[in-house]
């Protein structure tokens, strides 16, 4: 996997961590730089911790699934793109609840929204993926995307939320597809 495709799965990793930072901007009255800070540090955080575990549990398994490892990639990033597609088109405005900010619901947030980089990681292991600095690729660009977001949310409003999702799965499922097709012999 090279630098160009690294880049834009870490942009659609990052689109649940964004939609949820919008929504955190959403609840505040003020935009507080030190509150878009915190939730960017928690989720991109744990977008570059948790494709480190799943590297080391895929790393367990690479071994007994060689063969089908470029299916089993394509499958994960296929199946994690249809739920964010799924999410972002079922998602209203009217749904989000508006809480304070707290430092137990942003780990909470970024702990959801992370699921999908462990995923990813196990898809690293088999791809034979650098992953201390395509984590910390990952983390930085969604450290960048959440603090964004957390602006862009104060700013303007709920509606960007569901197209970040959208665009996060429809990313993620190309990319995903881009993997099949190289590892049959499709695409050069």
């Amino acid at each position: 996997m090279g630098l160009v495709e690294i880049v834009v799965l870490a942009v659609g990793l990052s689109m649940d961590a964004f939609a949820a930072a919008l929504c955190q901007g959403l609840c505040m009255k003020k935009l507080s730089l030190k509150h878009a800070a915190v939730i960017a540090l928690f989720f991109g955080g744990f977008q570059a911790l948790m494709p480190l575990i799943g590297f080391l549990l895929g790393r367990q398994f690479a071994a007994y699934i060689r063969e089908i490892d470029h299916w089993l990639a394509f499958a994960l990033l296929a199946f994690l793109g249809g739920k964010m597609l799924y999410e972002g088109l079922k998602k209203s405005e009217a749904s989000e609840v508006c809480e304070p900010f707290s430092v137990k619901r942003v780990l909470a947030l970024a702990i959801a929204t992370s699921i999908d980089a462990l995923a990813a990681g196990v898809t690293f292991a088999f791809l034979k993926t650098d992953i201390v600095p395509t984590a910390l690729l990952i983390g930085s660009i969604t450290f960048g995307f959440s603090f964004a977001g957390v602006a862009i949310g104060n700013r303007f409003g709920a509606g960007l939320a569901n197209k970040a999702d959208i665009l996060g799965g429809a990313t993620l499922i190309l990319i995903g597809l881009k993997i099949l097709l190289e590892h049959l012999g499709m695409l050069a």
